[in-house]
């Protein structure tokens, strides 16, 4: 097994509101994918074999929440980048940048705008 995590999925109440929100806060480009039953999602940039998921909207399924499962998006190469755009783009600062140590980089949590905690970290 290469990686411990394969997929990711971040539930949204407003697809556009979190889209936004991500493209600006990473500087990425999102890739809108529509399925059956009211099912969107915006994928995040992937490689193939590599680690990638989605912001997920299926109501009455999908719910943004500040508890339970906690991941950690790449924001290099310095989440202090990120961290500048993020009360502007609507998020919150919960713990702010701080150095897991020299060979893990540094790490965050912030709120999005849907109310899910998610946790940057970069190598700077």
């Amino acid at each position: 097994m290469q990686h411990a995590l394969k997929w990711f999925e971040i539930p949204v109440a407003d697809m556009e509101r979190a889209r936004k929100f991500y493209s600006n806060l990473l500087n990425i480009q999102l890739e809108d994918l529509e399925l059956a039953n009211q099912l969107k999602m915006a994928l995040f940039p992937a490689e193939e074999g590599k680690v990638s998921g989605a912001l997920c909207y299926y109501p009455g399924f999908y719910k943004p929440s500040a508890e339970g499962v906690t991941i950690y998006l790449n924001a290099d190469p310095d989440l202090a980048i990120a961290l500048e755009k993020l009360e502007g783009l609507g998020g919150k600062l919960i713990v702010p940048k701080n150095q897991i140590s020299e060979e893990r980089g540094y790490m965050s949590i912030i709120m999005d705008t849907e109310g899910n905690r998610i946790g940057l970290m970069s190598r700077n």
